[in-house]
């Protein structure tokens, strides 16, 4: 007759285990990757690693994905949808002035705890794309998208497409810019260039 005290505890443990694996969605595991790759880089988001972080064992990775690269597309394709995608028809469903879209555009490295939490990302997916064809595509995608939204705002301000684009583009280099140097100058010193580049980007030239 089995030990009751000693098979009880295995079944607590088993039974933990399966109520956790039913609370962990893809999404879980796709934000703990995404956590340890902007922490740790892209050679730390292990399975095994990310298994010990969500305290479950590596079987229940599979419930969700085939493997590690799959979770890593999905946390490319994390990263396109969230900081691009969505932004991109949060904007065009406000129907605004493209003038207006292009001052908000400007303001997104300013977001405080938001932006700077999506310029670590930013980050850290800009550092695995040196090494990594899969991310490498992933980032061209994103940066063509996103300068493609902006050279249509400034088409839409009346702008020929050649300038539309050169503006566009430059639009882009410094919100990229922005955020990965946040650290530099203060905040007064961050509000003047702001200022300066939306002066000189919507300004025509004669």
């Amino acid at each position: 007759m089995p030990d009751i005290q000693s098979t009880a505890p295995a079944r607590h443990r088993r039974r933990a285990t399966d109520e956790r694996r039913t609370v962990l969605t893809p999404e879980s595991w796709i934000a703990s990757a995404t956590a340890l790759l902007v922490d740790k880089g892209i050679d730390s988001v292990r399975v095994d690693v990310l298994a010990k972080i969500l305290g479950v064992t590596r079987g229940s990775f599979y419930w969700h994905f085939k493997d590690r690269d799959e979770l890593l597309k999905s946390v490319l394709k994390g990263w396109r949808d969230g900081a691009t995608e969505l932004l991109i028809e949060r904007f065009e469903s406000k129907d605004a002035d493209p003038r207006e879209l292009i001052t908000e555009l400007i303001s997104l490295p300013f977001r405080g705890r938001s932006a700077q939490r999506a310029a670590r990302i930013e980050l850290a997916i800009r550092a695995w794309a040196r090494r990594d064809d899969m991310a490498r595509q992933a980032v061209d995608e994103v940066d063509a998208r996103r300068i493609s939204f902006i050279t249509q705002c400034f088409c839409a301000l009346g702008f020929p497409i050649a300038e539309a684009r050169a503006r566009g583009f430059t639009l882009y280099a410094y919100e990229v810019a922005e955020s990965m140097l946040s650290n530099q100058g203060n905040a007064a010193q961050k509000a003047e260039r702001r200022a300066l580049v939306e002066r000189l980007l919507l300004t025509r030239i004669d």
